[in-house]
């Protein structure tokens, strides 16, 4: 088995093997408000924050036997992260991006989170600023 991973995909080799099903699960756009950032404005007034979160995960048993148990619920991932995001504070939006990627990874089914987190009009001239980190783990979890 071969896994081919860049910055903008992963896949895996289809002809490769017949036992592993991976899926890759997109969240886009989930606007949240939270505590963010270290000025005395940013600390006591909440704020935007944009998260994207792309999930490859191994979905074997539940796509070959079209049954939830084995699935990854999506629902309960969003509820997780929203829980996070908004019963927290953070100084800094790395510190968040990675705890919001800490959340995906305990998922021992989760081979690969990508995680981008904007922080709209953070700058005076751009529409936002956004941290993007990445995690995977091998196939023996």
């Amino acid at each position: 088995m071969y896994w081919v991973s860049s910055a903008v995909y992963t896949t895996v080799c289809p002809d490769c093997f017949d036992d592993i099903q991976m899926a890759t699960i997109r969240i886009k756009n989930l606007l949240l408000r939270t505590y963010i950032g270290f000025k005395e404005e940013e600390i006591n007034k909440q704020q935007d924050v944009v998260i994207n979160m792309t999930i490859d995960i191994d979905l074997s048993h539940a796509i070959k036997n079209d049954v939830i148990d084995g699935s990854y619920d999506y629902k309960i991932i969003t509820k997780n992260v929203i829980t996070l995001v908004q019963e927290q504070k953070f100084k800094m939006l790395e510190t968040l991006t990675q705890s919001v990627l800490d959340e995906i990874m305990k998922n021992k089914k989760v081979r690969f989170a990508r995680v981008e987190v904007d922080k709209p009009h953070a700058l005076r001239f751009a529409a936002s600023v956004s941290i993007e980190l990445e995690a995977s783990r091998n196939e023996q979890g």
